[in-house]
């Protein structure tokens, strides 16, 4: 059996969605000290729904694969939907990822979610602050 899937090889070798938005409405940025993975997303919002997103990565093809499967799946999509992203549904869409490489859809899922609170925090618009990993020590409630 091969380590990768087809789809995996494909998202890695013709990544979507790659690059930068310079006036994005959002932009999150995710790193894993230890294995040296970083991951940013810009989201490009209109009328709360996702009209563009890019990425930039920087780590191994499965944290490429993720970040490109994840921006395909939100693309398009109301900025509610894109929060229930997980990274068990990026995987999955990927049709799986070794157990030793999950942490690159962690760090899509975490990416994307970076990317919307900072959407949320530019304009002013409430959220629910238990729904993003690092919010209780963001400093900016009494969580």
């Amino acid at each position: 059996m091969a380590l990768y899937s087809d789809k995996v090889m494909d998202h890695f070798r013709n990544p979507r969605n790659v690059g930068v938005i310079e006036d994005a409405d959002g932009v999150g940025e995710v790193g894993n000290a230890k294995c040296g993975d970083i991951m940013k997303i810009y989201l490009k919002i209109d009328n709360d729904t996702i009209s563009d997103v890019k990425f930039e990565t920087f780590g191994c093809g499965s944290a490429i694969a993720s970040s490109s499967m994840a921006t395909e799946m939100i693309k398009g999509k109301p900025v509610s939907e894109a929060m229930e992203l997980t990274n068990r549904a990026v995987a999955e869409a990927l049709d799986g990822l070794p157990a030793h490489k999950m942490h690159c859809s962690v760090l899509a899922e975490e990416a994307i979610k970076a990317a919307l609170k900072d959407y949320y925090d530019k304009n002013g618009i409430e959220y629910d602050h238990t729904k993003f990993p690092d919010c209780a020590s963001c400093g900016h409630c009494d969580l």
